[in-house]
Order: C-alpha cells, then structure tokens, then sequence
C-alpha cells in the first residue's frame, strides 16, 4: 500500500483502529504521533497525512493536498469472464497500469456462471481494484462491471479507437499500430480460449483493430497486462506525469 486512499466524507472523521488503513498505519508504516505518510483522496489529488493522536478506538489525521489533480485515464478495457482467481489478478494489474473502466463480458466461450461468483456478488472486486490504484500511487478508481454480453460491453465501453487483441486473424502486431495518444481507446481481451468468429465479427462491425502480441498464447491476465502496457508505452500515455516522490521502503 503505497498510497492510502480515502473518501472525502471520511476526512473530518476519526480512523477506527479496527479499520485495515489503521492497521497498516500502525503496524506496516509504524507511524508515532507527529509523523506523516503519503495519502490520496479518490478521484482527487494526493496529499500528506499527519497523525495528530493515538486513542483507544480510532486514529486522529489531518490532511494537507496537493493542487494539482492526476489526469483521467483514457483507456477502457473489456475482458472476457473468465475463473475469478484470474478475475482478481486482472482487477488488481489493470488498476495499477491505469485504465478508465474495466468490463468484464460473457463470451461464447466462457464459463457462464463466473458471472455468478461471490467476487461479483458480494462486492469482493471493489477491494482489489483499490489495491492495485493504492500501489500505484494514484488516486482514480477505475469503473467496474460485470456480467453483461459482448455485444452490450462495446456498446456501453464507445471509444474513438477500438482495439482487440487475438492470436488467429490478426496482421498487425500491437506496438506497430498507429495509436493517438490523446484519444479515448477500448482494448477487448478475450476469455481463456479467445473469441469465437461471431464474436470477432461483432468486434469488426463495431469498429475494432484485432492485433497480435506475439506467436505465443498468452494467458488473460498476462495479455491484459502486455496490451495496456505496450499501448501506454508506444503511445506515450506515461510521459509527462510528474517524478513520485518516494519513501525509503516504497515498492515499485
């Protein structure tokens, strides 16, 4: 947790000592009264932490902010529902690169009741998105959803630029597409056999680029990981950003 991340409604409010952010502030960071640590407000900007008081029940902090805000991201991805262990490794790695939304879609040939898992249910990917934005040292939590057909992903993704990545009919490998830098892009990964022709023909009637990352078959959660990073990197979307600053014993 290289950023603790809080809700605006919780700032004017003590941090009970049961919460996990407590713990970590306490246990990992050994942070005594008097001693700062890195926080970020969600979907606003990072600041710095003081803890004023240790009590019984709860912690007391106070807030300084940075001015500046951290840019949306541009970048919505649509993946095929796949086990939920993989699920969870996607939510945790797609949030640290930094996208917009994930929408995780039934395909033809997926498993139907991964729509069903408790990750979804109970509200469980929730943390694991927060996980990867908090290691990342950001602060925009990334929409979610799950469960609805391909088609009704890239209806609801839209994006200017449309891309899928796929093993079998693509000609162009990903790092030589012409990508903009500054215009909001869907990258579509498919479940762990890929898409079926119909749905790469839904994909093409919509306006998607299949592209290639290579000969060898990746599994989901390392072609998303590739796909976003070769995107960001060829596109520039990580120059620019101001150097982070970084305690001794940050990670990454």
């Amino acid at each position: 947790m290289n950023l603790i991340l809080f809700e605006k409604s919780e700032l004017a409010l003590p941090l009970s000592r049961g919460d996990p952010r407590a713990r970590h502030i306490l246990e990992v960071l050994r942070r005594a009264p008097g001693e700062s640590f890195d926080v970020g407000l969600i979907d606003g900007p990072r600041g710095r932490a003081v803890l004023a008081q240790i009590r019984d029940r709860d912690l007391v902090l106070s807030f300084t902010w940075e001015v500046t805000v951290p840019e949306p991201e541009l970048i919505t991805l649509i993946v095929g529902l796949t086990r939920p262990q993989t699920c969870r490794r996607v939510l945790r790695e797609a949030a640290t690169l930094g996208v917009a939304a994930m929408f995780f879609v039934r395909t033809e040939r997926g498993e139907p009741s991964y729509a069903d898992s408790r990750l979804w249910s109970t509200g469980e990917y929730e943390r694991h998105v927060r996980t990867g934005v908090e290691q990342a040292f950001a602060t925009r939590i990334p929409t979610v959803a799950a469960g609805m057909d391909l088609a009704a992903g890239v209806t609801k993704a839209g994006g200017r630029v449309r891309v899928a990545l796929d093993n079998y009919e693509s000609t162009t490998p990903l790092h030589r597409m012409p990508l903009p830098a500054a215009e909001p892009l869907v990258l579509a990964v498919g479940s762990e056999r890929g898409f079926t022709d119909a749905e790469r023909g839904l994909l093409r009637d919509a306006g998607y680029q299949l592209a290639g990352l290579g000969e060898r078959v990746l599994r989901t959660e390392t072609a998303v990981i590739a796909g976003l990073s070769v995107i960001k990197a060829s596109t520039g979307r990580w120059d620019g950003a101001p150097p982070v600053p970084r305690e001794p014993g940050r990670c990454c």
